[in-house]
């Protein structure tokens, strides 16, 4: 069940964020993102597969936040994870991001 749930959340949300990309004529990255995304096949916003991890420990949580936030830097999309306008780093380093974000530590 949980599985299908993933499944059906990814090919929705993929087909709106691809949606919104094309649709949004201020986006200077449109074409570079359309390109990132795109594959032989259409376009594939997501991993494949799903690799669960169960967060039994603060440390494995810290580990995963930290991971996360670090994704846009990794990337080269900021230099800061506070400075990506989509994360909750912001958050963590005590300012207000864009949400809502019930801290987990």
């Amino acid at each position: 069940m949980l599985p299908d749930i993933l499944r059906d959340f990814k090919k929705f949300s993929s087909k709106q964020i691809i949606k919104s990309i094309e649709n949004n004529l201020q986006e200077s990255r449109k074409e570079w993102l359309l390109r990132v995304f795109k594959t032989e096949t259409g376009y594939q916003f997501w991993q494949v597969g799903s690799h669960s991890i169960e967060l039994w420990s603060s440390a494995v949580i810290d580990e995963k936040l930290n991971y996360l936030h670090q994704n846009p830097v990794t990337s080269g999309f900021v230099s800061r994870a506070e400075n990506y306008l989509y994360s909750s780093a912001v958050d963590y380093a005590g300012e207000k991001g864009l949400v809502n974000v019930v801290l987990l530590r």
